[in-house]
């Protein structure tokens, strides 16, 4: 059984229903053809997301919207944007072509129409459409497995500083959980809108992983300690934050882009993820609004998964045991309105934490 060949969609658009059956008649065995007798028709079919045309051949003279009106729309509409529009009309002056070529048209064809001319114009930039296609299809597949990579390799770093303190990647995954979904919870609130934006939480979840990367540099009998530290190892243990954000300053620095890369924000956290709003925390002892959200964010996600997991210096807290802690901390550890989000989304913490531990 022959599989049946797809057809590319022309979308003619013209008031005239002799023109319109005339350029029906020069494609419609090549091409699958749909018609519009004015723009308004023109733009519902080209907008349709389920059968958006290849092409348009498009009547610069019709009622209402003319054809410059039609094509300013195609190309402010994100569906239809790149679709290509070949102008048609009776206006042959440079100045009407030059028009067409301003709104978005990427050829202009005179009437009357000549059967090859439009045939040959229609493959010519079909072909072309095809060919940029093609191209953005190669790069979002090349920026999707660039980004995978990204990902894959922050996991894989952050879990080795894990390991080294008995640690399961769970604690990884589980905080960046719990950081993504604060930060979304939070978006819209005044204080927070300005930074949680779209492409902040986003970074924010790629950052997260790499919080304790630090402590890959604190000695291995301190960090594996299992009973009290002494004040000494104390200190040396809170250096992690300054190991954390010197690591990834350099990388930071190598990667050559200190304003829109994600290490930026991980720095951020690395450094100030033990800090406390009422400034008892380390390494700087910041305090309040000085702490960055995204700091802040990373201190409460941090502390409940330490509180729930069992460590070779204590064991696990009840969901119960855990929440209560962080509440008791609202205004000393914690900023306020974090608590209170982490109170409004407990139970999906605990469901988080149910299934990665």
């Amino acid at each position: 059984m022959n599989t049946p060949i797809h057809k590319q969609t022309i979308l003619v658009v013209d008031d005239s229903p002799e023109n319109i059956a005339m350029l029906s008649s020069i494609l419609g065995a090549s091409y699958t053809v749909k018609v519009a007798l004015n723009g308004e028709k023109a733009l519902e079919i080209a907008s349709n997301p389920d059968s958006l045309p290849d092409l348009i051949l498009l009547d610069v003279m019709m009622p209402g919207m003319s054809g410059y009106d039609v094509c300013l729309q195609i190309r402010g509409n994100p569906l239809t944007y790149n679709i290509p529009v070949i102008f048609i009309s009776a206006l042959g002056e440079a100045t009407d072509e030059s028009k067409g070529f301003d709104v978005g048209g990427v050829d202009y064809i005179t009437k009357p129409v000549v059967a090859a001319t439009v045939r040959a114009r229609v493959k010519t930039h079909l072909a072309l459409y095809d060919q940029n296609r093609f191209l953005e299809e190669k790069v979002r597949e090349r920026t999707r497995e660039l980004a995978l990579t990204q990902d894959v390799t922050i996991v894989g770093f952050a879990t080795l500083a894990e390991f080294r303190n008995e640690e399961t990647g769970s604690h990884i995954m589980a905080t960046q959980q719990y950081v993504s979904i604060l930060a979304r919870y939070l978006a819209p609130h005044p204080r927070f809108s300005s930074f949680l934006t779209p492409e902040n939480i986003e970074l924010l979840r790629k950052s997260a992983p790499l919080h304790d990367i630090g402590k890959i540099a604190v000695p291995d009998s301190i960090l594996m300690k299992p009973g009290k530290l002494t004040l000494d190892e104390f200190e040396e243990i809170k250096k992690h934050t300054i190991y954390g954000r010197d690591a990834l300053a350099k990388a930071e620095q190598a990667l050559g882009n200190t304003r829109s890369s994600f290490l930026s924000i991980a720095k951020e956290i690395a450094y100030t993820h033990h800090e406390k709003w009422d400034g008892s925390g380390y390494p700087q002892g910041l305090a309040g609004e000085d702490i960055p959200i995204s700091g802040r964010l990373m201190a409460l996600a941090d502390v409940y998964d330490a509180l729930i997991s069992k460590r070779v210096y204590k064991g696990a807290f009840s969901y119960e045991e855990a929440g209560e802690i962080i509440r008791s901390e609202r205004g000393k550890h914690f900023d306020s309105e974090i608590v209170d989000a982490f109170i409004d989304l407990e139970q999906i913490f605990q469901n988080i934490s149910q299934n990665l531990h």
